[in-house]
């Protein structure tokens, strides 16, 4: 029996998370990827683009690796929001470069340092101090939290849907069944909403 190793197991479910979101960005153009799709202008890009100062900050600054690139959006002046939203000069292949490496930067860390190691995240209360494994369980929480919000953008943007590439992880069943599926769920908003 081979030996329990949780610190795999923590890294394949943010690896996971890692693909969707990028993978959100697959076929689209660039006006598709960019457009603010909700009042406070979630998109796709941004998403990626706020994930890559995630990485680089959580699995860097806070264990004393910094990440050797700046990261649009998190330099000290930043407007408010500047790290969710891609700039006309910033292209979809810088910004998925910059988190592809910012994720690489992150991996070192993780492969190198025990679960137990403490770190210190500047820009938390009560000192920051967190360790390897809480920064690990984090990450994955904010990395598959933006990866719903992908999931939705996504779903306006065109239709496309599903957990990943090759596993939408949906019922087989197709655009009829969809449509009377959510008609039957808008009817019961409107019945409940009637009755009270």
């Amino acid at each position: 029996m081979a030996e329990y190793d949780p610190k795999a197991d923590l890294r394949t479910y943010l690896q996971e998370a890692r693909d969707a979101v990028v993978w959100k960005l697959k076929e689209l153009s660039e006006y598709d990827v960019r457009r603010p799709m909700t009042p406070t202008g979630t998109n796709l890009l941004g998403l990626i683009k706020h994930l890559a100062g995630l990485e680089s900050g959580y699995f860097g600054e806070t264990f004393g690796r910094p990440f050797p690139e700046p990261t649009p959006g998190f330099e000290a002046g930043a407007e408010p929001n500047a790290d969710l939203w891609a700039t006309p000069e910033e292209t979809r292949e810088q910004i998925v470069g910059l988190y592809q490496r910012a994720c690489a930067h992150a991996d070192v860390t993780i492969e190198t340092l025990p679960l137990e190691t403490i770190g210190h995240v500047p820009w938390w209360n009560a000192g920051g101090a967190a360790s390897l494994h809480k920064i690990l369980v984090h990450m994955i929480a904010e990395t598959n939290r933006h990866a719903g919000h992908a999931d939705v953008v996504r779903e306006l943007i065109d239709g496309s849907v599903g957990y990943m590439e090759d596993d939408s992880n949906l019922p087989d069943v197709d655009e009829a069944w969809w449509e009377t599926h959510r008609a039957r769920i808008e009817a019961a908003a409107r019945e409940a909403a009637h009755n009270n």
